[in-house]
C-alpha cells in the first residue's frame, strides 16, 4: 500500500515532473519528454497504459521522477515525501536552497537528516521558480523546534518567501556556507557530529553520493580542493573536536597529501576508487561501524541519477532520508548502463526458492527525464531489481 500512494502522489505530480523548474532562471532549460500521465484513462481509449505514465514513470520496481532540471525534481520529491495535506503529512520546515552552486545544495542535503527532516526546493538565487513557489505552498510547513521555529531555512542568497517564519544560513563563498550549514545542522541536533564528509569541490560526481548519505545520517558534508584544505573547511573540523573524517574519492580528485594533513584534525578512511560511477558503488558498499549503507545484500532502496546533474543529487537527498531508504548510484549517461551498476545490482539482487511472497525486495528511485537516464536503462534496473527464482547450487542473495 505504501507503495502504491507514492506511486500515485508521483503520477499526480507529473505536471512539474516532465516540466522545467520554471520560465526563468539559470537551472531551468526545457526539453522534450514523455507525455504527462492522465489519471483515470480508460480502457476504451488508444495507449491508456501510456497515458497512466506506464512504463517510464514506473514500473514494477522502480519509480521516475522526470524532472527536465533540478528544480522541477525537486519539487516533485519534496511533493512525494510529505504529500499532505494533514499536519502529519507536513514538514515542518523547508530548505529554500542557492541552485547556482551544487556544492551548496549538497552541503545543505544534511538538513533533510533526522532533525530537521526538510524537504529541499531550488532557488536560482533571489529568483524563485515556479515549481518550487508551488511545491512551497502546498507543503505548507508548519515550523520546526529545533530550527527556532522557522518554517523556511534559507541557504545562501534565495528568495524569501512572504509570510513564513524564515532562518538564514550565510557564508561568502561554497565553503564558508558548507561551515555555516554544519553549525546550524549541529544547533539543531544539540551537538557536532562525531562523524564528517569530506568531499570534492571541484568534481561534482564524485560528491553526489555524499547528499544521499548526509540526509540519511544528518553527518554534515565540508568540501576541499585536490590539494588544499580550505580556512573554512579547516575551522570546520575543528569544531568537530576530532571526529571520524571519511574522504569520498580516489587520490585523483582528493590528493593523499591532503588526506594526510586532514589525519592532523581526525582519523581519516578514504572511500571510493575509480571513476564516479564504481567510487559511487564503493560508497554503497561501504560500512565501518555507524558511518555507510553496508548495502550489500537485498532488500533495500536505491537512487540513481546522472553523474554530470549534481543538482539531481540535492532534489534526490530527502529518498534517502524516507521512504524505502537507500544510497545514491551515479550513472555515465543515458543510453547504457554502466557495467559495474549491472554487476552491483545483480550482487545484491533478491532471490526466493520456494516462495516469494517470502522474499525481500529492492526499489529504485530513477531521478531525471529521459534524456538524464532513458526508459531503455530504465527497464534494466527494474529487471535487475526484480525477485528472482534461484535453484539449489545458485548464488543469491535472499532465501525463501
Amino acid at each position: 500500500m505504501r507503495r502504491r500512494a507514492l506511486l500515485l502522489v508521483v503520477l499526480a505530480l507529473s505536471a512539474t515532473a516532465t516540466a522545467c523548474g520554471g520560465r526563468h532562471g539559470a537551472v531551468a532549460q526545457r526539453t522534450d519528454t514523455v507525455a504527462t500521465p492522465t489519471a483515470g484513462a480508460s480502457g476504451g481509449q488508444g495507449d491508456a497504459a501510456g497515458d497512466l505514465g506506464f512504463p517510464v514513470f514506473a514500473t514494477k520496481n522502480t519509480t521516475r521522477v522526470g524532472g527536465a532540471d533540478a528544480v522541477a525534481d525537486a519539487a516533485g520529491i519534496a511533493r512525494a515525501v510529505f504529500p499532505g495535506p494533514s499536519v502529519r503529512t507536513r514538514p515542518q520546515v523547508v530548505a529554500l536552497v542557492d541552485a547556482r552552486d551544487w556544492r551548496i545544495g549538497v552541503a545543505a542535503s544534511v538538513l533533510a537528516g533526522t532533525e530537521l527532516r526538510a524537504p529541499i526546493l531550488l532557488s536560482n538565487g533571489p529568483d524563485l521558480p515556479i515549481a518550487s513557489k508551488d511545491a512551497l505552498a502546498a507543503l505548507a510547513p508548519t515550523g520546526s523546534k529545533a530550527a527556532g521555529n522557522a518554517q523556511v531555512i534559507r541557504v545562501g542568497d534565495v528568495a524569501r518567501p512572504a509570510g513564513l517564519r524564515a532562518a538564514d544560513v550565510k557564508g561568502t563563498d561554497p565553503f564558508a556556507l558548507a561551515h555555516a550549514i554544519d553549525a546550524f545542522s549541529a544547533a539543531a541536533r544539540g551537538r557536532e557530529s562525531d562523524q564528517v564528509v569530506i568531499a570534492s569541490a571541484d568534481d561534482p560526481g564524485y560528491a553526489m553520493p555524499a547528499a544521499a548519505w548526509a540526509a540519511k545520517s544528518g553527518d554534515p558534508v565540508l568540501f576541499v580542493r585536490r590539494d588544499a584544505i580550505p580556512a573554512e573547511t579547516r575551522a570546520a573540523l575543528v569544531a568537530h573536536r576530532k571526529p571520524k573524517i571519511y574522504v569520498l574519492g580516489p587520490p585523483e580528485t582528493i590528493s593523499d597529501n591532503v588526506a594526510t594533513a586532514l589525519g592532523a584534525l581526525g582519523t581519516v578512511t578514504r572511500v571510493g576508487s575509480g571513476d564516479p560511477v564504481r567510487s559511487s558503488i564503493d560508497f554503497a558498499r561501504f560500512i565501518d561501524g555507524t558511518f555507510g549503507w553496508g548495502v550489500v545484500d537485498p532488500g533495500h532502496g536505491v537512487v540513481f541519477a546522472r553523474a554530470d546533474r549534481p543538482l539531481d543529487a540535492v532534489a534526490a537527498a530527502p529518498l534517502s532520508a524516507s521512504g524505502t531508504y537507500g544510497p545514491l548510484i551515479v550513472v555515465s549517461n543515458a543510453d547504457r548502463l554502466d557495467a559495474p551498476v549491472d554487476a552491483y545490482l545483480l550482487d545484491i539482487q533478491p532471490g526466493y526458492r520456494k516462495d516469494p511472497v517470502r522474499g525481500v525486495y529492492n526499489h529504485g528511485w530513477i531521478v531525471g527525464d529521459g534524456k538524464a537516464i532513458s526508459a531503455g536503462v530504465q527497464a534494466r534496473i527494474d529487471l535487475l531489481l526484480e525477485i528472482r527464482r534461484v535453484t539449489r547450487g545458485q548464488p543469491q542473495g535472499s532465501k525463501s
